[in-house]
């Protein structure tokens, strides 16, 4: 069986729960039949744009893990972190690496780096012979933003300050037909109280940039924890994942959520495009297209699709609530549980690139529901008035025959015993009503 021609696009995730369904999807394409992909799949991590960096190993070492674990593939290192001025036999031999993985998976760090590493490399040939002869390619964040004719050099502008530009790209895109700009991180919110959208250009930024594209190049951005899964030999494209994948050309854009079918003629057309962001064409929902081309797509259920929370902070916030919530019912089992599924989302999160100090902040949550549950079990989670009630009820109604029977001296001495446990009797026009004293 042939394998299929699939280049994906991710927006950010690509090592995060958010992206496992669309990683297992992709994997499962390439197995020829149902069931466990990891003695199937050739897969390999392209390691070049964070091979700059000097914790470049432990990334492609989380990656493998990521893969392991959540998709149930072995991945192999590429080891291309730095290509110019390397020795021959470890070109080869990364590129070896890629020539014979069925699935080429590439991440964050620095779009510029990756393609000054990749430009004049034997790499575009490897990846253009997946697109081109069977193969899954992955290219996520900074790795994504190569592919395009032009690339947003992310470092240089958002953290050196340099004047917005434009750095050469592969234009691996355009092997496809689309002449686009891909730009990441596309609703970014990091910034708060200003606009790092666009991955960290900003609307002012990038309206400018815009007007410096080439000719026919419009912007093909990508939310975070967002896929775009571009289907080569069926000629379409679905959103997946949590957000949703923006056409913009000449600063109008249209949205398309997760679940979305776009035609890939359309975004091989830039008057197509520019039609459909003005309503005069439209993309197909991913619940109207044919059964056939939906199984092409979805190898695995639908049932299986679940939405994952974009980032542990959110999960963190989330378990906070449903704890203190429990915790206030006196009901043990659910607190128990919410710490359980948030001690798993710490690990499933473990492998992504992005999370800044949220693992860390995840963990204080951890050990405050832990010290919580701490003082619950030393007070006790039941109500105390229901654990003592069928006593004090019985006591009181013995008091309530001795008054009757004008035996004041037993009515009392049971309200005074009463009294000295914290048990607070108060006579009233319609009986007896009683109280734990704090």
């Amino acid at each position: 069986m042939p394998s299929p021609r699939v280049l994906t696009l991710m927006g950010s995730g690509e090592t995060a729960p958010t992206m496992v369904s669309t990683h297992r999807r992709l994997a499962a394409r390439l197995e020829p039949s149902p069931g466990r992909v990891r003695t199937n799949v050739r897969a390999a991590v392209l390691d070049t744009p964070y091979g700059f960096q000097e914790n470049a190993s432990e990334l492609a070492e989380r990656a493998v893990a990521y893969f392991s674990e959540s998709i149930d593939v072995d991945l192999d290192v590429a080891g291309l972190t730095r290509i110019i001025g390397a020795d021959d036999l470890t070109v080869e031999r990364g590129l070896e690496v890629l020539r014979r993985s069925d699935y080429i998976f590439a991440g964050p760090g620095s779009p510029t780096y990756a393609v000054e590493q990749w430009r004049g490399s034997a790499v575009p040939g490897a990846l253009r012979s997946k697109l081109e002869q069977g193969g899954v390619v992955v290219f996520a964040s900074a790795a994504a933003l190569t592919l395009g004719v032009a690339t947003v050099p992310v470092y240089e502008i958002y953290k050196c300050g340099h004047e917005p530009f434009w750095a050469d790209g592969l234009d691996l895109l355009a092997g496809i037909g689309i002449e686009a700009a891909v730009i990441p991180h596309y609703d970014n919110a990091e910034g708060g109280h200003h606009d790092t959208r666009f991955c960290y250009l900003g609307e002012r930024r990038l309206t400018h940039m815009e007007t410096m594209l080439p000719e026919g190049t419009w912007v093909l951005g990508i939310d975070e924890h967002t896929g775009l899964v571009i289907d080569l030999d069926a000629g379409q494209a679905e959103v997946t994942g949590n957000g949703g994948v923006t056409l913009r050309v000449d600063g109008e854009s249209l949205h398309h959520p997760t679940g979305s079918i776009l035609d890939l003629a359309i975004l091989t057309d830039r008057d197509a495009v520019s039609r459909t962001i003005r309503g005069d064409a439209s993309t197909v929902r991913a619940t109207e297209i044919a059964d056939d081309h939906a199984s092409d797509l979805a190898t695995i259920p639908a049932s299986a699709e679940q939405t994952v929370e974009s980032s542990l902070a959110d999960t963190a916030d989330r378990a906070d609530r449903e704890f203190s919530a429990a915790i206030t019912a006196g009901d043990a089992a659910t607190a128990t549980g919410v710490m359980l599924e948030l001690e798993t989302a710490i690990w499933a999160w473990s492998a992504d690139t992005l999370q800044s100090d949220e693992t860390d902040r995840a963990r204080q949550v951890l050990r405050s529901m832990v010290t919580r549950l701490g003082e619950a079990a030393v007070a006790g989670l039941a109500d105390p008035r229901a654990v003592v009630a069928p006593l004090v009820d019985l006591l009181l109604q013995l008091r309530s025959d001795a008054r009757a029977e004008k035996r004041f001296e037993v009515s009392d001495l049971i309200r005074d015993r009463l009294d000295e446990t914290g048990i607070e009797v108060r006579d009233t026009a319609d009986g007896a009503e009683w109280d734990l004293r704090a």
